[in-house]
């Protein structure tokens, strides 16, 4: 918005008959939908449209500055020997260093990096935080690689980029698939080459090693104060309201965790391997302990298993996709 101010009323409603004149479309069809860029690319356009943006600032801004496409070959441990796609994408260094997370998961994809990069810029402009938007990921399945195997691709990713993230450049941080032991290692393979130690390489790092305090659970916190005040805006009281939380990772387990101990009636978890219903409502803590013991919320004994897929659909006042994107389409909705 600082930027529209800056550029003359004349140009912005030219900029705005172009677009009506080329036929500017909000609405995108399914298949654009489910593809996270064209999704973005979207919904950048609607903005901008609302803004009046100036057509040059809009090329500026659709596009990223910068993709990183890396090819990382493994040695696994049963002695074949793998090559790994990773991504690095910085959307924008306009505002300062670019920011985001670097997820391992086995659809990760460029367009899936670019669109996450991009909202990454718009996070930190809004929140007029002097960072810019990047994103990064590796084409993996972490649930089907030892820690030594995870260890060696993510070394190797961070070697690859070398030259291209660091304090005042990039900065990476846990995401779907990663967490506080993933960053340890790329922060201590970039220390290694730079000959010294380099925390600020990275966030979410472990709190021993520089880690901030709290940021393990902050977006899970986040969620449950936006709970809050959602249900205070809407006159709704917390007991007994019904939740339901797709992603059972460090962002869902956490808002879940907070949202029961506050009282809201958490009825169903949905993840990757299989959901959990119980009209009655969830104990979180047991079902933590229960994922601590056998690595999976399958199986768990206060709660029936259902479709995940399924469960999103069930009746709720409150329901919170905390993992990947495209959990809410239009077919759906």
């Amino acid at each position: 918005m600082a930027t529209e101010s800056l550029i003359p009323a004349t140009e912005r409603r030219e900029a705005t008959e172009r677009r009506k004149t080329a036929g500017f479309k909000p609405v995108i069809s399914f298949e654009d939908e489910m593809n996270p860029w064209l999704a973005q690319e979207a919904r950048f356009d609607f903005a901008a449209h609302k803004l009046n943006l100036d057509e040059g600032m809009c090329k500026i801004l659709r596009l990223p500055t910068r993709e990183l496409i890396v090819h990382i070959p493994i040695g696994m441990d049963d002695g074949r020997i793998e090559v790994f796609t990773g991504y690095r994408v910085q959307h924008s260094i306009a505002r300062g260093p670019s920011k985001g997370g670097v997820r391992y998961a086995p659809d990760v994809s460029l367009d899936e990096v670019r669109a996450l990069a991009s909202w990454m810029t718009w996070k930190c402009a809004v929140a007029n935080i002097p960072f810019g938007g990047a994103k990064g990921g590796i084409i993996c399945d972490p649930h089907k690689m030892s820690q030594g195997e995870l260890e060696r691709v993510t070394r190797r990713y961070t070697a690859e980029l070398m030259e291209f993230i660091g304090p005042e450049k990039d900065v990476p941080a846990p995401d779907v698939g990663t967490d506080e032991q993933t960053m340890a290692w790329m922060m201590d393979t970039y220390s290694m080459h730079m000959r010294q130690t380099v925390t600020s390489v990275v966030t979410g790092k472990p709190v021993n090693m520089g880690g901030s305090r709290g940021r393990l659970e902050a977006t899970g916190r986040g969620i449950s104060i936006v709970c809050d005040h959602a249900m205070q805006h809407l006159g709704m009281p917390i007991p007994g309201c019904r939740v339901i939380v797709q992603g059972f990772g460090n962002v869902g387990s956490n808002a879940a965790k907070l949202l029961f101990e506050k009282g809201y009636r958490v009825v169903g978890i949905a993840e990757f391997e299989g959901g959990l219903y119980n009209e009655n409502g969830i104990d979180i803590s047991a079902l933590l302990r229960h994922r601590v013991q056998g690595k999976t919320i399958t199986g768990f004994a206060g709660a029936e298993a259902v479709d995940p897929a399924e469960l999103i659909t069930r009746e709720c006042e409150i329901l919170i996709p905390a993992a990947t994107e495209n959990v809410i389409t239009s077919r759906n909705a």
